[in-house]
């Protein structure tokens, strides 16, 4: 592995989150509506992840890492989007937000109150907006 995959990873993995962190798998469709109903009732994040991007790896073990969202303030669900484009393309119609991979959207009583992608994915800015 050459020094941008020690750094990066391998951009052919497909990574998962870290196995410490908490997340909810976003895998079917009909998540989506539990989603906004949960979001009635604590704010709900959206981290939007590409196994084959190696900016998304980074993203991710970044937020993971500064994550410190005390439990039960929020629910962080994990979408990879490689595997699940639908439910990426819903999430852009649903909410209004452009796709965009890494991606963190934070949902509040049923609607997007936050986004961003790349390196702005800040888990300190993302705890803020809760």
């Amino acid at each position: 592995m050459g020094v941008f995959g020690k750094i990066f990873g391998n951009s052919d993995s497909k990574d998962t989150p870290e196995s410490g962190f908490q997340w909810g798998n976003l895998t079917e469709l009909k998540q989506l509506d539990n989603i906004v109903l949960e979001s009635e009732e604590v704010p709900v994040i959206i981290f939007k992840h590409s196994t084959r991007c190696p900016v998304s790896r980074m993203a991710l073990k970044n937020f993971e890492n500064e994550y410190n969202i005390e439990e039960g303030s929020a629910k962080p669900y994990f979408l990879d989007l490689i595997a699940h484009r639908d439910i990426s393309n819903e999430i852009a119609s649903r909410f209004k937000v452009t796709h965009q991979s890494p991606q963190v959207i934070v949902i509040k009583n049923g609607q997007e109150i936050y986004n961003t992608s790349h390196d702005d994915i800040d888990a300190g800015i993302v705890k803020s907006k809760l």
